[in-house]
C-alpha cells in the first residue's frame, strides 16, 4: 500500500475504533470518486469519521441535518438580492465543499433528496440557470436511519444507484466499547488527527489508481456477476451498468491499497456484497426476509467460476 495511504488510515483508525475494514472500503470509495451511503443507528460514529477522514486528508468538511423542513436551497444555495450594489448574489450551499456529510437523508423530502443528484454525479449545481462547479475533489458520506424509524422515507431507487457502496459501521464489540470510553475520557482523539495529504498528492494517488490494469478475464468476471443478479429467480431488477463500473472501480482501489497494479478476483469479492446490495429489487416473496440482498449476492458469487488471471482461464 501506498505509505501515504497508510497513515491516513492509520490516522481514522485512531478515531474509528476497531471498524478497519470499513475505514478502509470508505477510502476506496474516495479513491474511486464515489460516494458512500451508511446505514445505521444514531450514535455510532459516523460524523466522527467522517471529520476523521477530512482532518487527514486535508479537505474542507460541511455537515448538513436532513429534517423535513430543509429545503433544495439549504443543499444548493440560492440567490438573493443585494440592494447595495443593486445585483442577485450567490449564497452557497452545503455543497460547497469537498467532503459533505448529509446526515440522516432519508429524514427529508423527495425533493430535497433529489438536490444532491447533479452534485453527486456531475461534480456541479444548477441554480436560477447558473452552473457552479464544486470544490475538487468532492465526496459525499451520507447516512440514513434503518427503514421503518420514525420520520423516515425510503430512498428512491435512482437516488441509491448513485451511492457507489452502501456500509454499515455497526455497533463496537464489548473490547471496542471500552477502549472507546478510556479514549474519550482524556480529551477528543479528533483533536490528534494530523494531516496527511495535499490536494496534489490526492489528484496524483487518485490518478495512480485509474491506471490499475483490469484484465479482459476481470471484465468478463464482473459482467457475469452483474448479469445473474438480474437472472435471480428472486430479483425483480438487478444491477444496473452503473453498479458494474462501481464495482470495478472498487477492485482497482482495493488493489491499490493492497500493494498492486492489476485486479485479482479477490479484490471483485471483497467489496460486491458494499457496491450490489443496495441496487437489488427484489420480489415482493423475498422482501420479508432479512438481509436477502446479501444472501443472494453470497449465492452468486458461489456459483460463479472464479477466473484464474494467472494463466489466462
Amino acid at each position: 500500500m501506498n505509505q501515504k495511504m497508510k497513515e491516513v488510515l492509520r490516522q481514522v483508525d485512531r478515531v474509528i475504533i476497531g471498524k478497519e475494514s470499513i475505514t478502509r472500503k470508505v477510502l476506496m470509495t474516495f479513491l474511486s470518486d464515489g460516494h458512500v451511503l451508511l446505514q445505521d443507528v444514531p450514535g455510532v460514529g459516523k460524523t466522527t469519521m467522517a471529520l476523521a477522514f477530512s482532518k487527514a486528508l486535508g479537505l474542507s468538511y460541511k455537515r448538513i441535518q436532513f429534517t423535513p423542513d430543509v429545503m433544495p436551497s439549504d443543499v444548493l444555495g440560492f440567490y438573493f438580492y443585494n440592494r447595495e450594489t443593486g445585483d442577485f448574489v450567490y449564497r452557497e450551499g452545503a455543497v460547497m465543499t469537498q467532503i459533505l456529510l448529509a446526515d440522516e437523508l432519508n429524514r427529508t423530502s423527495s425533493r430535497t433528496q433529489s438536490s444532491l443528484l447533479e452534485a453527486m454525479e456531475e461534480g456541479q449545481v444548477t441554480v436560477d440557470g447558473q452552473t457552479h462547479v464544486l470544490p475538487e475533489p468532492f465526496f459525499v458520506i451520507a447516512t440514513q436511519n434503518p427503514a421503518g424509524s420514525a420520520g423516515t422515507q425510503v430512498l428512491p431507487q435512482s437516488q441509491l444507484d448513485r451511492f457507489m457502496v452502501m456500509l454499515s459501521l455497526g455497533y463496537p464489540d464489548l473490547k471496542e466499547e471500552i477502549v472507546l470510553m478510556q479514549d474519550r475520557g482524556s480529551g477528543n482523539p479528533l483533536d490528534s488527527v494530523e494531516t496527511v495529504l495535499t490536494d496534489r498528492e490526492i489528484s496524483i494517488i487518485k490518478k495512480e489508481v485509474k491506471e490499475v490494469e483490469v484484465s479482459p478475464l476481470i471484465y468478463q468476471y464482473i459482467a457475469i456477476l452483474a448479469s445473474a443478479t438480474r437472472k435471480h429467480d428472486l430479483v425483480e431488477v438487478g444491477v444496473s451498468p452503473r453498479g458494474s463500473l462501481a464495482l470495478c472501480r472498487m477492485a482497482k482501489a482495493g488493489a491499490y491499497l493492497s500493494g498492486r497494479d492489476h485486479v485479482i478476483p479477490e479484490d471483485v469479492q471483497e467489496v460486491i456484497r458494499d457496491v450490489f446490495s443496495h441496487r437489488l429489487i427484489l420480489k415482493a416473496r423475498a422482501r420479508l426476509t432479512e438481509n436477502m440482498e446479501e444472501e443472494i449476492i453470497k449465492e452468486i458469487v458461489a456459483s460463479v467460476r472464479i477466473p484464474d488471471v494467472r494463466t489466462g482461464r
